[in-house]
């Protein structure tokens, strides 16, 4: 075997072509640093219009859950006359477990069609107000959206203790 010799691992200088002249100099290092910040900033908005498009998202649920809740509660009430108290009562408890603030929230009337009697159709509406702009780990703050949730059940035809026929 042969050892190579020193002279030609490194035959000497590169040749200096014109695009190795081109890129071996700083010339235009320049124009191009100042987008990053500008960059970082389009970074930052995309990120707070995710987390608001997040807030109304998570708020809509939460209603929607709220809803349910209460709903459930209605139909699953020992009498009529407590049913609708138990309701509201039961979406204010379950917004308040999902972390919602009470003073935001709206839990609108029951409305039965035909009453506390079977195959009767119960709906309940809650509302919640979120903030225009939410901040992660600051807030929110600006003008409130209002966002929705309705839910409706039937009063169980089969259940004990109800008045009225099945007739659904």
């Amino acid at each position: 075997m042969n050892a190579a010799s020193p002279s030609t691992l490194h035959p000497g200088p590169p040749v200096a072509t014109p695009l190795r002249r081109r890129l071996a100099g700083d010339r235009g290092q320049v124009g191009g640093i100042e987008v990053l910040p500008f960059g970082f900033l389009i970074l930052v908005a995309a990120v707070l219009i995710i987390a608001n498009a997040w807030a109304v998202v998570d708020a809509r649920l939460a209603v929607t859950s709220a809803a349910h809740e209460g709903v459930r509660a209605f139909v699953e009430a020992p009498d009529g006359t407590s049913a609708a108290a138990r309701a509201q009562a039961r979406a204010r408890e379950t917004l308040v477990a999902l972390g919602r603030d009470p003073g935001r929230a709206g839990v609108g009337p029951v409305v039965a069609e035909r009453g506390f009697v079977r195959c009767s159709r119960v709906t309940l509406e809650v509302s919640y107000r979120v903030p225009a702009v939410t901040v992660p780990f600051v807030g929110g703050f600006g003008s409130l959206l209002t966002v929705r949730g309705r839910a409706s059940e039937l009063v169980d035809p089969y259940r004990s203790g109800v008045p009225g026929r099945a007739t659904c």
